[in-house]
Order: C-alpha cells, then sequence, then structure tokens
C-alpha cells in the first residue's frame, strides 16, 4: 500500500542530496504542481522559485487565487503575465497536438526566461504516470501530447526534475492531504487551460466565452453537492464547439455557438465514467450559460461518454 508520509519524507531526502544550486517550478496552482512546488521547497527553501505564468487561459479569478495560496504555503514565488505571447503563438492553430506542442514549447522558453534572472539549473515539473503513459513514447501509443512531456523542446537549457512521475493521481492527493495542502481535493485542470477547452483556434474571444462557461459549470455543480443533490465529480467543465447552430432568442432567428459540459468520475485518470448530473442541475446550468452569454451561445449539450473510449478533456 502507498504510505504517502514515507514518500514526502523520502522525497524531500533525495531532493535535498540532488539540488544543490537553484531551481525553478511552475505552479499552475492544481494537485501535482503544488504538491511539487511544496516538497522542493521543503527540501532546498527559496532556492526554488515557483512561476505561475498567466498564460490568458487560465479560468476565473484563477490567478489570485493561486498567488494567495502560494503566499500561504510560504513557497518562494513570482507572477509572470505572458498572455499576449501565447495569443500570438496560438494565432491560427487549430490542430490539438500543436496546440499542446506550442503551449509546452512556449512554457519552457518562458520559464527558461526566468530561470536565467533567477540563475536556476533546474526545471521542476508536476509530471505524474499517466502525462507520460498517454503522450506515447518506445511501443505506447500517443493518446496526446502532455504539454510538460509531448510539448518539450528537443533543445532545453534546463534539468529536467519530476519528483511525482511514478504516481497517479490518487496518490498525489494523498500526497497533498500528508503536506496538509488545500488544494488536494481539487480538481485536475490540464496545464494547456482553456486553450484546449476552445475547439479550434484559442482566441481571446472563444476563451472568454469558455471561461464563463466553465466557471458557471463549476458553481452550480460545486453548489448541488454541497447540498447534498449529488456527488461532487472528478473533474468538471465546459467546452467551446467550434460550429454555430440556429436558434431563437425571442422571436428572433438567432445563430450562435455549442457549450458542451463535461463531469467525470474517476480514481486516476487513466479510466473514467461520465457522472449522473440531476436533470435540474443541468437545465439550471444550460439557462445560466445561455442567458448569460445569449449574444454568444443559443445550445448547451451534455456529454455522456466513458474513457475509453474518450478521453476526459476534448482536445
Amino acid at each position: 500500500m502507498f504510505d504517502a508520509g514515507k514518500f514526502v519524507d523520502e522525497q524531500v531526502k533525495t531532493l535535498r542530496g540532488d539540488l544543490k544550486g537553484r531551481a525553478i517550478i511552475a505552479a499552475s496552482g492544481g494537485v501535482d504542481s503544488t504538491v511539487c512546488a511544496a516538497l522542493v521547497s521543503r527540501a532546498i527553501g527559496d532556492r526554488l522559485l515557483a512561476v505561475y505564468v498567466d498564460t490568458g487561459f487560465m479560468r476565473k479569478g484563477e490567478t489570485a487565487t493561486v498567488d494567495g495560496m502560494l503566499k500561504r504555503l510560504g513557497v518562494n514565488h513570482i507572477v509572470v503575465d505572458a498572455s499576449a505571447e501565447y495569443f500570438v503563438a496560438l494565432k491560427g492553430v487549430i490542430d490539438p497536438e500543436k496546440k499542446r506542442k506550442i503551449i509546452g514549447e512556449k512554457f519552457i522558453r518562458v520559464f527558461e526566461r526566468e530561470a536565467k534572472k533567477f540563475g536556476a539549473e533546474c526545471l521542476v515539473q508536476g509530471t505524474i504516470a499517466p502525462d507520460w503513459i498517454e503522450s506515447g513514447g518506445g511501443l505506447r501509443d500517443t493518446i496526446k501530447s502532455h504539454h510538460n512531456v509531448g510539448g518539450l523542446p528537443a533543445e532545453m537549457n534546463l534539468r529536467l526534475v519530476e519528483p511525482l512521475r511514478d504516481l497517479y493521481k490518487d496518490e498525489v492527493r494523498k500526497v497533498a492531504r500528508a503536506l496538509k495542502i488545500e488544494v488536494a481535493e481539487k480538481q485536475p485542470f490540464p496545464g494547456p487551460a482553456l486553450a484546449i477547452r476552445v475547439m479550434g483556434e484559442p482566441t481571446p474571444e472563444s476563451v472568454a466565452i469558455v471561461r464563463e462557461a466553465c466557471s458557471i459549470v463549476e458553481e452550480e455543480i460545486e453548489k448541488a453537492a454541497s447540498a447534498g443533490k449529488m456527488k461532487l465529480p472528478w473533474q468538471y467543465f465546459a467546452v467551446l464547439l467550434p460550429v454555430k447552430s440556429v436558434g431563437v432568442q425571442g422571436d428572433i432567428r438567432a445563430y450562435g455557438f455549442t457549450i458542451a459540459v463535461r463531469a467525470v468520475d474517476s480514481v486516476d485518470a487513466m479510466t473514467a465514467v461520465y457522472s449522473k448530473i440531476p436533470h435540474d442541475v443541468l437545465e439550471t446550468i444550460s439557462s445560466r450559460i445561455a442567458n448569460k452569454m445569449k449574444d454568444k451561445v443559443n445550445r448547451v449539450v451534455y456529454d455522456i461518454t466513458n474513457k475509453p473510449p474518450a478521453t476526459i478533456e476534448w482536445e
């Protein structure tokens, strides 16, 4: 059986011996990167710099939330606004693999820049087992390239350190609880963020639509779970589809986008089943999204596909 406390002690000891200079880590505020940052911070203190990059694809209020959490954890960190760079880099890009790889490479370049300022020699990442398994290599087929695996450039000036590489999500959560980290139960959020929840080119306009839709989905599902109407799913979000359909606003023809709602239950992210959300909760989500963005969205659908055959994220 996995012993989270023993893992923490062993990793801190290993990291303390392995990391003699300075290190830098991407701190997204998710469970994986926060656990990683806490472990390495315990090992080397302020010789670690956690960098939160606002890519322009973050969820509503995410930047302020993560900044506050890292302050409370006592982790040495900075916030970098690179949103303009990311939108330029992804202009015209619609292929999901290209998106992930461009985001991965941009991610490294931003960190190389910050690492140079900080004098870092190592890049610490919260890569976990499903990331490199799904990214393929050797005899494994590529299901989808995770930005922290398939998106890494061939030439990288930082030594890569991945303390959680052999763990699955349920084990990472146990480590988070052992470290008393407040995001231990936080739902997973992909590294490429909302860029892969926009099917098609992620523009400021399309990202703003899916950001608002994701916020509504999260609010209503969490409210329903708190009221005892349903179990809180493993992961729940919205996706903006690249198609428009005919709708009606009052007695006027409307032509708007479609939002797909996705919610799944899982243990380790390797398999998942769709969540059986009560219909009244889905109706509230649909009404709020349609009313909030009535000039943009006129249709909301619910994804009832398991993994496999689908993956949890749409891209």
